[in-house]
């Protein structure tokens, strides 16, 4: 897979969306930056979370976002490297499988 061109499709495909739903896409906008926000846990925890559910629901365009912004934030290879598998042991097989997505978005986006 192609992660860099996956996700400008994706990109440009939720842009088209949200053109005729903008109403809901701001609400969601919003609630992902109020969801991400530092207090208890900080916003690398979040992320981690996120990436977790990512894989276990299987969702390619979560795993890249949430992949993304993890290397905004400053992940190290190690940390991801543990949080898959971690990733792993809670989800089996499936998600053994997007758990080497992960990785490999990682190491494209890098």
């Amino acid at each position: 897979m192609d992660w860099t061109k996956f996700m400008d499709e994706t990109v440009e495909n939720i842009g088209v969306l949200a053109k005729e739903m903008p109403e809901t896409a701001k609400a969601f906008n919003t609630m992902g930056t109020f969801a991400k926000k530092s207090g208890a846990l900080d916003e690398k925890t979040k992320e981690l979370m996120a990436l977790g559910i990512a894989i276990a629901t299987r969702c390619d365009s979560c795993i890249g976002f949430h992949v993304k912004s993890l290397i905004r934030l400053g992940i190290t290879r190690d940390e991801l490297v543990e949080a898959l598998a971690m990733a792993t042991y809670m989800g089996g097989g499936p998600s053994y499988a997007y758990s080497s997505k992960a990785l490999k978005a990682f190491e494209d986006f890098s």
